[in-house]
């Protein structure tokens, strides 16, 4: 697998269409922030509280601005929710094209991809809130970007890249161990967000590394 092939498929990788609905365009500094800001405080409701138990007043108290400035920004609570789960998505092609710049083998990839979005999981809000919204999606009312294709997608490249490198264990799968690996890592973090407000979220994904990935790996 080299640079420029993990590179492109981050580009490719599809981590969610394009659902929200935009506000009006922004064309100054100030809107752009503000924005921004209704985001990440609109996150850190939605991960403490969830979808239902959160509040355009909540928000607009927090972020200390007015609901009408929410408005101009985001149709309703609805949109805002589908907005900040596309910022989380936004932020994985840039990460993973980091990772793929070190350029590092296949399997180390894999490795060093994940560690960098279980930290990613551990301290961003606009991840957190994503991942309890996605949870919560059949009470949205909106539709919002799938889940976990773009990870298996990405994994399963990656991985067959590993096989060709001679760094999977015979009659490993890519696929498989792809579908294996996602499963693994967002139960992890979803229990650890569940028992511990995610804490202990690293301490689990090094459990995993322990136990399943010396399984699929080549000796």
């Amino acid at each position: 697998m080299t640079e420029h092939h993990i590179d492109a498929r981050a580009d490719e990788a599809p981590w969610g269409a394009k659902i929200a609905q935009e506000g009006p365009p922004i064309h100054q500094e100030r809107a752009r922030h503000t924005r921004q800001l209704i985001l990440r405080v609109a996150a850190d409701e939605f991960a403490a509280n969830g979808f239902r138990s959160t509040s355009l007043q909540s928000v607009a108290k927090r972020a200390q601005i007015t609901k009408g400035a929410i408005y101009h920004h985001f149709s309703n609570k609805e949109n805002l929710a589908a907005s900040v789960v596309e910022e989380h998505y936004a932020l994985w092609p840039a990460l993973v094209s980091d990772v793929g710049a070190a350029g590092l083998p296949p399997f180390e990839t894999v490795v060093h991809l994940l560690d960098r979005v279980v930290l990613t999981f551990r301290d961003d809000p606009i991840v957190q809130a994503s991942a309890r919204l996605q949870i919560e999606r059949t009470t949205i009312g909106i539709p919002l970007p799938t889940p976990f294709v773009g990870w298996t997608q990405l994994l399963t490249d990656l991985l067959r890249g590993a096989e060709e490198a001679g760094q999977l264990r015979a009659g490993c799968t890519p696929e498989v161990a792809a579908r294996v690996i996602v499963a693994a890592f967002f139960g992890i973090q979803h229990i650890s967000d569940a028992l511990h407000n995610r804490t202990d979220i690293v301490e689990r994904w090094q459990e995993v590394k322990d136990t399943l990935l010396p399984a699929i790996r080549a000796l």
